[in-house]
């Protein structure tokens, strides 16, 4: 099938291989531009740029995508289908409606849940058990389309954003691979949404990241590992920033330490870590 690809992050990158390897004709991949980083402001390209080129794949990083221009060379490559995975950008309606197939879309969550940004750290902020991905036809709406297909994982109590985030991009790259199969055998089944059932999320901010001791310590660890490995959560500490990137809970009891003492407190602090008064039990901040 000859695709068109849209994605920017190192999530996106499986689905990209997986297309490739799976004999499909990707004909372009479409991308955020080059963006400054590190202390020399150096412009680094998109993980899906650096593995296009790999690949030999023409790339395009339009600014804004509802420029008329790039609209033109899109329709001049006359794509079957539109693969998009966390590409940055929300696609106007020309775009949408140009391949013939329609533009569908890798979403990592079990939807209509956590419909969104960041549906992956919101899912282990809120301590599911469980998410997955799933391939949708896009629409007009901010992931409203109808369903191709699910795959469910299991979130493990260790898990951070990064280590869920490379499981779920590989389960994508299969999934897609899968529901493009399925169109092109003419047995696609689409299933609408039930958008009485719609969680919407939001993107991460920094002050999302700043740690509530007044929650529970379940709540502080899984605030944790949703801010790993980015934007970090933090607190503060004889007024400097911390920043924590591993916590777990203490059930235990701090020999000299008041039982009552306030959240926030610190109630020990050693080479084991720093173990903090929460709303519930203790929470050891042991990756600093």
């Amino acid at each position: 099938m000859k695709i068109v690809f849209m994605g920017t992050p190192d999530f996106a990158v499986p689905a990209l291989e997986a297309l490739v390897k799976g004999g499909h004709q990707v004909i372009a991949a479409v991308t955020q531009p080059d963006k400054p980083k590190g202390r020399g402001k150096g412009m680094a390209m998109p993980p899906v740029k650096e593995k296009a080129m790999e690949f030999a794949i023409p790339v395009y990083q339009p600014a804004k995508v509802r420029e008329e221009g790039f609209f033109r060379q899109m329709r001049e490559l006359s794509p079957e289908v539109i693969v998009v995975a966390a590409f940055g950008q929300i696609l106007p309606k020309a775009i949408l409606d140009l391949p013939q197939y329609g533009c569908i879309n890798i979403h990592a969550s079990l939807l209509p849940k956590y419909r969104g940004a960041a549906p992956i750290q919101w899912a282990i902020i809120n301590g599911e058990k469980e998410t997955g991905v799933t391939t949708m036809m896009m629409d007009a709406g901010l992931d409203t389309g109808d369903m191709l297909l699910q795959r469910s994982l299991k979130i493990d109590p260790q898990d951070t954003t990064g280590t869920l985030s490379d499981r779920l991009s590989v389960l994508g790259g299969a999934c897609i691979v899968e529901a493009l199969r399925a169109i092109e055998k003419g047995t696609a089944v689409l299933t609408p949404q039930n958008h009485s059932e719609a969680t919407l999320v939001k993107k991460m901010r920094k002050e999302h990241a700043l740690l509530d001791f007044s929650q529970s310590a379940e709540a502080i660890v899984n605030t944790v590992r949703a801010m790993n490995p980015a934007p970090v959560a933090y607190t503060y500490l004889h007024g400097k920033t911390l920043n924590v990137f591993e916590a777990h809970m203490y059930g235990g009891a701090i020999e000299g330490a008041e039982e009552d003492f306030a959240a926030g407190t610190v109630a020990r602090a050693d080479k084991t870590g720093i173990y903090v008064r929460t709303g519930t039990c203790l929470v050891v901040l042991d990756h600093l």
